[in-house]
């Protein structure tokens, strides 16, 4: 469609965007490192490091990696933690050496881990021992899988006195750590040590090499590899940075980042503020409301990344009110749709308003945003970006007229080149003419503002997390006791939507209890069911014996069958 929004931008933001400046990440980092070497980079826990130390630390990982374990170009390496200092040094090392990282959440089951190692076929492994016990049952499935271990502690990256500390604490005293055992696994620090005497090779990169394969699950459920190019990566930071210039002024922000890293709308946001000099506040575990709002309190930030249920979760906290929020410039959220009441209240009480954008792993993620410039929540997704195209097609790939409904779609250089070995999947989700077909339907309206009005699939957002009804189903369904299962999103006050699952029982005596027993077993909490209804008459199915979840979504409930099981989960 023609870029009617071109008109709409706020002054200063161009309608395209130089996404050939840098060949690669790794010559994003090398340039901040260069102009920043001083300031802090990343801070967690109270502890920091400066460009220069990220520079150094990262160079010793790249080059343990070359030469220790002999990885060469191409190769995959998996990251298992959250938000720790030792995050930016891997994922920093893993891209100068030349390799290609795979995000991994460090809350998956062992069934979920298995599928990703296996299917990205990861060579090397960086876990934080809290989640070792995972992965060890996974090597012990696998004899055969040739996977170089690295562990690492929460204190690993503090210094000296504050990690030998932070490590006992955790392990000891709040015994945070299940027991494991992999033999020939390295530490963390050990290896930076062993790197730091050792020749960093350098590997040529352009903008086709691959530097992420993060894991969605599309429409289908099946956990697919988005091919993430440095070209792709370097292209939203550059869109991004565009965007929010004009407000942001560089060595001179304070970026807090709640949202883990491993998630893609994360790891680009925390790549656009480190390209302008920012320190980064990482929070490891945003749900400790108390030592988060700490935090908050320590840092006078400038800018806060968010998903609805993390902002409504601030604002409920009555410790929120004596939080300093007057230096605040972007307020960014992503991932699930933000609620009016949220919008609002976090406007009244911060003067900030909450900058709602749009995107997918697909994309790098971010494709549309709201300006900066706005006053108050919009109430739609915003405008594409610089150097991106979007559209509302039907079901044949014609334009919808504005204010019609259909799918949306995307082009751009931050669109993935397809799925990571996958032709069929990536064949699905790309028109005949490079359009990328979203599964969200929606429409745009005269200014170029794009809404979205409902999923063209069954996904459910909890949180701003993406979960599959295939997948819930499946797990459900390995219990002898389960005939039949349906997966279905409901409203929730706290997570956007929760879990739902209708289930006719083989076994009659089945309970909640030993089904969500069972389900803890295969399935990361968010993932988790919140309601459990048991039905006595088949589920309605199509003449093909496919069950009809819109039916069951919108039909109520029988009198008394429903009901929930535990509180709906925080982000």
């Amino acid at each position: 469609m023609e870029k009617i929004w071109l008109s709409h931008y706020p002054q200063g933001i161009p309608a395209e965007v130089d996404v050939h400046a840098f060949a690669s990440l790794r010559d994003v980092l090398r340039s901040s490192c260069d102009r920043f070497s001083e300031l802090p980079a990343y801070s967690n826990m109270g502890a920091s490091i400066t460009y220069a130390e990220l520079d150094e630390a990262s160079r010793d990982f790249a080059a343990y990696l070359q030469n220790s374990v002999g990885l060469h170009k191409g190769d995959r390496v998996a990251l298992m933690m959250p938000n720790l200092l030792q995050y930016p040094v891997a994922l920093f090392g893993v891209l100068r050496a030349g390799l290609v990282v795979v995000n991994v959440n460090p809350q998956y089951t062992v069934p979920e881990l298995e599928h990703q190692l296996k299917d990205s076929g990861a060579v090397a492994i960086l876990v934080l021992e809290n989640f070792a016990h995972t992965l060890q049952e996974v090597l012990e499935k696998n004899p055969t899988m040739n996977l170089t271990v690295i562990t690492t502690e929460v204190g690993d990256m503090f210094p000296v006195v504050k990690e030998l500390v932070t490590n006992v604490v955790v392990k000891y005293v709040k015994k945070m750590v299940p027991g494991w055992k992999i033999p020939d696994a390295t530490e963390f620090n050990a290896a930076l040590r062993e790197g730091r005497g050792q020749t960093l090779h350098h590997v040529p990169l352009d903008q086709k090499d691959l530097a992420f394969l993060q894991y969605t699950g599309g429409t289908t459920g099946v956990a697919k590899g988005a091919m993430l190019t440095h070209g792709n990566m370097v292209a939203n930071v550059q869109q991004l940075g565009a965007w929010i210039a004009p407000n942001l002024l560089d060595g001179k922000e304070t970026l807090i980042c709640p949202l883990p890293l491993y998630h893609v709308f994360a790891l680009t946001c925390s790549l656009v503020f480190m390209k302008i000099g920012s320190h980064t506040i990482l929070i490891t575990n945003p749900r400790d409301m108390h030592a988060f709002i700490h935090d908050l309190k320590k840092h006078p930030f400038t800018a806060i990344i968010g998903v609805n249920t993390l902002y409504r979760a601030l604002l409920d906290n009555p410790d929120f009110a004596q939080v300093d929020t007057r230096h605040l410039k972007v307020v960014s959220a992503g991932g699930m749709a933000v609620q009016r009441v949220v919008a609002e209240r976090w406007k009244q009480k911060t003067g900030t308003p909450i900058i709602e954008g749009y995107g997918l792993t697909e994309t790098s993620p971010v494709a549309t945003s709201n300006p900066l410039n706005i006053e108050d929540w919009t109430g739609t997704i915003g405008m594409p970006l610089p150097s991106t195209e979007v559209s509302v097609l039907d079901d044949s790939g014609n334009e919808m007229p504005l204010g019609e409904l259909g799918e949306i779609c995307v082009r751009g250089p931050q669109v993935m080149p397809g799925y990571w070995n996958r032709i069929d999947e990536t064949d699905k989700v790309f028109s005949a003419n490079g359009w990328l077909r979203t599964g969200d339907m929606g429409f745009a309206d005269q200014r170029g503002y794009f809404k979205i009005t409902d999923r063209k699939k069954d996904m459910i957002i909890v949180s701003g997390f993406k979960v599959f009804p295939n997948q819930i189903e499946d797990a459900v369904a390995l219990h002898p006791g389960v005939a039949e299962v349906a997966a279905i999103g409901v409203a929730d006050e706290k997570s956007g939507e929760a879990v739902k699952i209708i289930v006719v029982r083989q076994d009659p005596t089945l309970t909640e209890q030993a089904l969500l027993e069972h389900c803890r077993k295969h399935l990361t909490d968010y993932k988790m069911p919140r309601i459990v209804e048991f039905r006595t008459e088949p589920l309605p199915k199509t003449n093909l014996g496919k069950i009809l979840r819109r039916q069951l979504r919108d039909a109520p409930a029988p009198a008394g069958m429903a009901r929930a099981v535990n509180a709906a989960p925080a982000h």
